[in-house]
């Protein structure tokens, strides 16, 4: 029997265990390193933090004390991206920046990013981690370099322990909440659309008003003055004026009633999104089917926001579809008011071609809403709006 009919065949070797890991490998020492560094990290950190606070609190009764203060939690964002680093190098933690604060130009601007500064709530945790990490940093520091010394064999289960505590403070206190801080942002963000959408609005009605309705009214009442004088040395021209000034009323009363349209119809609050939508759909140069499948009437704003949004999408229709019929769905899904509005013309609209669809979105953005555009070239065009649902309020 030769040698290799002795052998046993490999599939019988039982596996090897795999080798084990050096009790002081490379992730123990910077473990070790990292709570080593505890104490001076968290003794410079308790320092900056209470003279921030107890400083900006003082002077708080001053005209300084709030900048201070601000200024100070500025520093402490600075301190707490610097310890995210060390645990990133260290401990290998894996933790995102937090997001940017931001603010507004000029002496409003100036306010905004002051107040935000204030209650910053990544700020005001980084001070809370290094209030609690004064002393964490002297016992981990004590116990870490005793053991190097004392406990050596054991050591590197006392610095995962240890180190773990760390991380866990660390996820705790320093990674930014995601949810809530974007969406602290967002709405930020979304408060500074609506401001300036309310403005362009009021802008608009200013416009309208000057270059329609008042300058009919100036006219008017130059043509009466002149009616008047006429009216002893030439009655018929003095009635002939008149007559024309009762055609400039009705143009100037029309006038207002399409800006008071424009402002929140009467329709509206008086009838409901129904006879309101049925209203804007028979100025459409497409004929448009209205169907509205609402049991009872949202809060009033959501409703304005949706019929303003519909009227925007029918001009858009009127304007650029070159549509031979358009239809409007209105119903409830849950607690969000649904819109559709489907057009079968040309399509190709875009939220950045210029119909002021961009504009919808970032309203409709502004409120919690949603908005979804689909058009390919050729149509149909339909677009898909949403709004939160909020009973309207009882009187």
């Amino acid at each position: 029997m030769t040698a290799s009919d002795t052998a046993p065949d490999s599939h019988d070797v039982p596996d090897r265990p795999p080798p084990a890991r050096l009790a002081f490998d490379r992730s123990t020492w910077k473990e070790i390193a990292h709570l080593l560094a505890n104490l001076p990290a968290s003794l410079a950190g308790f320092v900056y933090v209470t003279v921030v606070i107890f400083v900006g609190a003082g002077l708080s009764v001053t005209v300084v004390g709030l900048p201070v203060l601000a200024g100070g939690l500025l520093g402490a964002r600075a301190i707490g991206r610097a310890e995210r680093a060390r645990a990133r190098a260290l401990l290998g933690v894996r933790v995102d920046e937090p997001s940017p604060l931001h603010g507004r130009g000029g002496a409003d601007g100036l306010l905004h990013r002051l107040w935000s500064q204030l209650k910053d709530p990544v700020a005001w945790r980084t001070v809370l981690y290094f209030f609690i990490r004064l002393p964490w940093g002297v016992l981990t520091f004590t116990v870490t370099f005793v053991g190097l010394f004392v406990l050596w064999p054991v050591l590197p289960f006392i610095a995962r322990g240890l180190a773990n505590a760390d991380r866990a403070m660390v996820r705790g206190l320093l990674c930014p909440s995601d949810d809530l801080e974007r969406r602290i942002a967002e709405l930020e963000s979304d408060r500074g659309v609506v401001v300036d959408t309310a403005a362009a609005d009021l802008r608009r009605i200013e416009r309208d008003l000057h270059d329609g309705a008042q300058a009919r009214l100036v006219a008017l009442a130059m043509g009466l003055g002149l009616a008047k004088e006429k009216l002893l040395e030439d009655p018929d021209a003095a009635a002939a004026m008149v007559d024309e000034a009762h055609g400039e009323v009705k143009l100037a009363l029309q006038e207002l009633r399409d800006l008071a349209r424009g402002i929140h119809p009467a329709v509206l609050t008086d009838r409901g999104l129904d006879a309101a939508l049925s209203a804007v759909a028979s100025r459409c140069t497409a004929p448009v089917t209205v169907t509205v499948d609402l049991r009872t009437r949202p809060a009033a704003a959501i409703e304005g926001i949706a019929y303003f949004t519909v009227s925007e999408l029918l001009q858009n229709v009127s304007k650029h579809a070159r549509a031979t019929r358009a239809s409007v769905d209105v119903w409830r899904s849950d607690d969000r008011l649904m819109i559709q509005v489907v057009d079968d013309g040309r399509g190709g609209a875009g939220l950045d071609g210029g119909t002021g669809m961009s504009g919808l979105a970032d309203r409709l953005d502004a409120v919690d809403g949603l908005f979804a555009l689909h058009s390919p070239v050729g149509g149909p065009t339909t677009v898909t709006a949403e709004l939160p649902w909020r009973e309207r309020a009882t009187s």
